[in-house]
C-alpha cells in the first residue's frame, strides 16, 4: 500500500481548464500550504505536516504533473511555467477555503511557492524555500566542472523528445539516483516511501521533463521580468539550504536578499531532503517564520 499521511484526508481538486490537484488535507487553524519537490510528492511532507497539524490547517497537493494530480501535455511551453503552477495553489487554497495562507516549497516547489509569492502577494502571508536558489541565481551560478552536480538540469532543458526517451528508458536509475545522492541518512526514506516515490516519478516522466524545461525557459523570462522592474518578495521570508554556496563559490544568503528583503536565511547540516531528514529542525522554522 502507499503510505500516507497519518489523520490526513485526501481530494482532488479543480484548479484549472482540465486540471485537479491531488490534495492531502489535516488539522485545523491558519492554513498552510506545504509543496513538495524532485522526485517526491506531498508524502515527503509527511513528518513536518503531521507536527504542523496540531495548530494549523495543512495542505499539501501533489503539484500538477507530479503524483496523482492530473499531467497535462504541454503544446507550447507555458503548461508547467511556475506561473502557472502557483496560480494552480492560489485556486487551490481558495477552493479550499482559504484567500490567505502560508507557504512553504522544497525544490521544485520552492520555486513554485517564490512565484506565488511574487504573483500573488496579496494570498501568501509568510513564505519558506527549502534548498533551493532563484531560478535566475541557479543557473548563474553552475558553471565550469561545478556544474556537473546539476547535469540533469541541462539534461532536462533539452527539446521534446530525447530527455524523455532517455529517463523513460530507465526511470528508476535516474529517480532513484537522485533520491541515494542527495540523501545522507537513507533511514530518513524508508523502502516504502522509496518506492512511491520512483512510482509515481516513473508515472510521470513527461510532465516532469516540462516543468524542468520551463525553468530553463519561460520560468528565466518571467524571473528576469520582475529583476528589471524591482519586484520583490514582499512577506516574510525563510531560507533553509545546505551550504552549497561554499562548495560552489557563492553567498546564498546575499542572492536571496536581493528578492526578499525581510529574510532569515539558516543553513543545515542534513541532507536535501530536510523535511524527511531533520524535520522536527524544519517544522520549527516554520514555527518561527509564522510568528513574524
Amino acid at each position: 500500500m502507499t503510505p500516507t499521511i497519518p489523520g490526513f484526508t485526501h481530494d482532488r481538486v479543480t484548479v484549472a481548464d482540465g486540471v485537479a490537484l491531488h490534495v492531502a488535507v489535516g488539522g485545523s487553524g491558519s492554513p498552510v500550504v506545504l509543496l513538495h519537490g524532485f522526485p517526491q510528492t506531498h508524502l515527503m511532507w509527511r513528518h513536518v505536516a503531521a507536527d504542523l497539524a496540531a495548530e494549523h490547517t495543512v495542505i499539501c497537493p501533489d503539484l500538477r504533473g507530479y503524483g496523482a494530480s492530473d499531467k497535462p501535455a504541454d503544446p507550447d511551453g507555458t503548461g508547467y511555467a511556475k506561473r502557472t503552477m502557483a496560480a494552480d495553489v492560489v485556486a487551490l487554497a481558495r477552493a479550499l477555503g482559504h484567500e490567505r495562507f502560508a507557504l512553504a516549497g522544497h525544490d521544485r516547489g520552492a520555486l513554485v511557492a517564490v512565484r506565488a509569492g511574487l504573483d500573488h502577494p496579496d494570498a501568501v502571508t509568510h513564505l519558506a524555500a527549502l534548498d533551493v536558489l532563484p531560478t535566475l541565481d541557479m543557473w548563474d551560478v553552475l558553471h565550469g566542472t561545478s556544474a556537473a552536480v546539476g547535469f540533469h538540469l541541462y539534461l532536462m532543458a533539452q527539446p521534446p523528445g530525447l530527455p524523455e526517451q532517455l529517463i523513460g528508458a530507465a526511470p528508476d536509475a535516474f529517480f532513484g539516483h537522485f533520491l541515494d545522492v542527495w540523501t545522507r541518512d537513507p533511514a530518513a526514506l524508508p523502502a516504502d516511501v522509496r518506492a512511491a516515490y520512483l512510482r509515481a516519478s516513473r508515472e510521470a516522466v513527461p510532465s516532469i521533463v516540462a516543468d524542468y524545461r520551463a525553468s530553463a525557459g519561460v520560468d528565466v523570462e518571467h524571473d528576469r521580468a520582475d529583476r528589471e522592474r524591482g519586484r520583490r518578495l514582499r512577506m516574510p521570508v525563510t531560507v533553509l539550504q545546505q551550504d552549497w554556496g561554499a562548495a560552489l563559490g557563492y553567498d546564498a544568503a546575499a542572492l536571496w536578499r536581493a528578492w526578499a528583503p525581510d529574510l532569515r536565511h539558516e543553513t543545515v547540516g542534513c541532507g536535501h531532503f530536510m523535511a524527511e531528514e531533520a524535520p522536527d529542525e524544519v517544522a520549527a522554522a516554520l514555527r518561527r517564520l509564522l510568528t513574524r
